[in-house]
């Protein structure tokens, strides 16, 4: 079934089908419009011609024969003179006189019955016209999506006042609008059959060409290049024909060429993801792919011979001596970079040469570098306080209760410290670890900055006061909601804050400011404390990294906080850093984006 609608054939069946569909639906609706608009308009100029221009007398007659004790029935009389002028049919259209003050009906041309059953918008303008004594409002106000016309006229002559209502069912309109739907339709019927006909005969004429066309593109890609396919016509099918057997010729050429190549550009671009040098058997330069140039951090133009890049890594003859598929390896420094090179000859014949790929290991002696320095740490961390508690733990064993009760009990809570310390290294790696790898996915929510900081704040109050610290934050008249992970920035915004108070020496002070741009948020946490040296500032989130070690271990800090810190800010897009700093202590400014990360690890 859906091979059939992706036929060329049904599809132009369809295209015609919906395109006069389309177009009979919009005629349809134009004419509808049209001969609905042209009898509201003529509706309200047969009111206008009576009732706007008083120049014979009409209007001011009504307002006398108002004034009479029998308004109504002289308004009547002179209704049923103007009949024919007005288009009152005594069946569709009719006329109402209404009290002008109640809006009950007097007298008319049909029974009050036919009346709407609300008030209409043009007979309240009538009654406010009446209210406020203004003859010349009038409600003649149209409306297109009502299944009526209407019209009211206030008519005031002595102490009475009378209201003209003429009111249009549109019967006639809808009436007309049915026929010409009919007429449309029996048009859309024609129209379709047409199209049908018409689709199948434009279809046969372009899909004969385009099949023999298929077929022929069919061999091509089966590698047949020497069937042409004959030109029949000289239209846009045509020129595509002859175009098509070029581009066989011009295939077969290619494809050709490329045959030749093919060993060698296979070696060629084997590593095409790093540095990729070929020199022929000669030693000069065939090719350089722009990541060798990156790496290597200089140009290499043609001409270049081998001894001058690698000449005196590796010597050229030797890797040309190479069997296939044996190759040798080497290393070689760039700057900053290390790199490791692949060498092997690319072909054995006479007119091969030597191909050299080259890695950037430099990441990978990086990691392994902190790998090591990460291990050492955490072993000499976790052993220290291992030691601690297995001095105590033996000396309580050793002593058989020969030590006094508060001795005992003050070694078993170095013994619970260090326990503690040690639950608090292991929790923090855990929890980089889930960082590093991506699992610790963050709780994304739209939550008050300013509230977080106020918590946090509020948080660490008692320990500032146990320092005998002064710990200020002022909040500023706004700040904008966020999304972001409220636990972990919270958590960010308490490591921040818990290292002021802990690294401050007893009552010190530490300002909390906040603020926001169109697109951020940012907090500053101010100290007086001991600061950080120039020479520890660039490493002060690395892990493991304290400036002063005895006083971060009596504190019981692990290393890790900032660290911690810095990843939970990256994975929200933003940064924490130090910043300018007047006089002794340490600034910190954590800056998040309003919006939140844009794509959350």
């Amino acid at each position: 079934m859906f091979a059939v609608f992706r036929s060329l054939h049904m599809k132009l069946m369809l295209i015609l089908l919906l395109l006069i569909t389309s177009l009979m639906a919009v005629v349809g609706a134009f004419l509808t419009t049209s001969v609905s608009s042209f009898y509201i308009d003529t509706f309200y100029e047969q009111i206008s011609a009576v009732f706007s221009d008083d120049s014979d007398g009409y209007v001011s007659t009504l307002r006398a024969r108002a004034a009479e004790p029998d308004g109504a029935a002289g308004i009547k009389e002179m209704l049923e003179g103007r009949a024919g002028s007005l288009g009152i049919d005594y069946r569709t259209r009719n006329y109402f006189i209404l009290d002008g003050q109640s809006g009950t009906y007097l007298d008319g041309s049909a029974e009050a019955s036919e009346l709407p059953r609300e008030q209409t918008a043009n007979l309240l303008t009538a009654r406010n016209a009446v209210a406020q004594g203004d003859s010349t409002l009038v409600g003649d106000r149209s409306d297109i999506t009502a299944d009526y016309m209407d019209a009211a006229i206030p008519i005031m002559g002595g102490g009475n006042a009378y209201i003209i209502y003429i009111l249009d069912n549109k019967d006639t309109v809808t009436d007309l609008n049915s026929q010409l739907f009919l007429i449309i339709m029996q048009a859309l019927v024609i129209g379709l059959l047409i199209s049908v006909l018409l689709s199948f005969l434009l279809s046969k004429t372009m899909v004969g060409p385009i099949e023999k066309l298929t077929a022929g593109a069919e061999r091509v890609a089966a590698g047949d290049f020497d069937s042409q396919l004959p030109v029949e016509s000289t239209d846009e099918i045509g020129i595509l024909t002859g175009t098509f057997n070029e581009m066989a010729d011009v295939l077969q050429a290619t494809l050709a060429a490329v045959e030749n190549e093919r060993n060698k550009l296979d070696t060629l671009f084997l590593h095409m993801t790093d540095g990729v040098v070929a020199f022929d058997h000669d030693s000069l330069l065939i090719h350089c792919n722009p990541a060798a140039t990156n790496m290597l951090h200089r140009s290499v133009p043609e001409g270049t011979t081998y001894d001058t890049l690698f000449g005196q890594v590796y010597p050229f003859q030797e890797t040309l001596a190479l069997q296939r598929p044996n190759y040798a390896e080497a290393e070689m420094e760039v700057g900053d970079r290390t790199l490791e090179l692949f060498l092997a000859p690319f072909s054995d014949q006479a007119s091969g040469g030597v191909l050299v790929v080259l890695h950037d290991v430099t990441e990978q002696h990086r990691n392994e570098e902190r790998r090591k320095e990460f291990v050492a740490n955490v072993s000499h961390e976790l052993r220290t306080p291992l030691t601690n508690v297995r001095s105590y733990a033996e000396t309580l064993r050793d002593a058989e209760g020969d030590i006094p009760v508060e001795t005992s009990n003050s070694f078993l809570d170095i013994i619970i410290t260090e326990t503690d310390r040690m639950t608090h290294i292991v929790q923090d790696l855990l929890t980089l670890s889930r960082l590093d790898a991506g699992n610790a996915e963050l709780v994304l929510s739209r939550f008050p900055f300013g509230d977080a900081i106020e918590s946090v704040t509020r948080a660490n109050a008692l320990a500032a006061k146990q320092h005998g610290h002064t710990l200020t934050y002022t909040p500023p008249e706004s700040l904008p909601l966020i999304v972001g992970d409220r636990s972990r920035l919270e958590q960010v915004m308490m490591n921040v804050i818990g290292n002021a108070v802990k690294y401050t020496p007893d009552g010190g002070h530490i300002t909390i400011t906040a603020g926001s741009t169109e697109a951020e948020v940012w907090m500053e946490v101010c100290d007086d404390g001991i600061g950080i040296p120039e020479k520890d500032r660039d490493r002060i989130f690395d892990r493991f990294y304290r400036v002063d070690k005895a006083r971060s271990r009596e504190s019981g800090g692990t290393g890790l906080g900032l660290s911690i810190a810095r990843e939970i800010v990256q994975r929200h897009h933003g940064t924490i850093a130090l910043a300018p700093h007047e006089g002794p202590g340490t600034t910190i400014r954590l800056t998040l984006p309003i919006g939140g990360p844009s794509n959350p690890i």
